[in-house]
């Protein structure tokens, strides 16, 4: 475990999966926010970008239509999604998680977490290639072992109620932080109101996406709040 993944204190009222986002509201940094799209595309390549999770409708083949699920998640992203396959056979199988393919898997997340904070405008600092601190992080305590086996079997389903409300919110997640770019650039400050919806959108997406990365087992609660 890296020291840049906070461990709370087990808690069993609150979900083991946060983020922690030091509030950045007053005297923004407006040159780079202007620019934040350019600036940030290395870890959009890498970690992908803030919707994590998209559901869309499309023809599949000469005859219907079905719905397919898409992460914008990137190169990283990719080996996480991989090392996810595998572990859902170690888990169903043998019970647990391989520790190395874990740490792999949340090394990724905590990455993503930094870079989406950073695109969606929640922090000024250029998030690190790699680990090292930064104002926005994971918060994460290890699963209980051994794993549940049912849950984790049946994964995919039980995550797509999560998915489509994450879809949802993503999209409100793309105007506000338009709204927080054009106030930023224009008066230096972000909306008090907008940079609590953004934190509390990274919040349930990461959890989601811990939950199908079967980093943790307890189910995501439907709520923006740190709960």
């Amino acid at each position: 475990m890296s020291d840049a993944t906070r461990i709370r204190d087990r808690d069993h009222t609150v979900h083991p999966v946060d983020v922690d986002v030091a509030p950045a509201l007053a005297d923004r940094n407006r040159l780079t926010c202007a620019f934040r799209p350019i600036l940030a595309i290395p870890h959009i390549l890498l970690v992908g970008g803030p919707a994590a999770f998209a559901i869309s409708s499309g023809f599949r083949g000469e005859n219907g239509s079905g719905f397919e699920w898409g992460a914008g998640t990137g190169v990283l992203g990719a080996v996480a999604a991989v090392i996810a396959l595998i572990a859902w056979f170690a888990i169903v199988f043998g019970g647990r998680y391989p520790e190395g393919l874990w740490s792999l898997a949340v090394y990724y997340l905590r990455w993503r977490v930094r870079a989406v904070a950073y695109l969606t405008l929640l922090r000024d600092e250029y998030p690190p290639f790699g680990d090292d601190a930064y104002p926005a992080g994971l918060v994460l305590n290890p699963p209980d072992t051994p794993r549940n086996r049912l849950t984790v079997g049946f994964r995919l389903v039980l995550a797509i109620p999560q998915m489509i409300v994450v879809a949802i919110l993503s999209v409100g997640w793309a105007v506000s932080t338009i709204i927080c770019w054009v106030s930023i650039v224009v008066t230096g400050n972000m909306p008090a109101s907008l940079y609590r919806f953004g934190v509390g959108v990274l919040r349930w997406s990461t959890r989601v996406e811990a939950y199908l990365l079967l980093l943790h087992d307890e189910y995501p609660p439907f709520s923006l709040e740190p709960r």
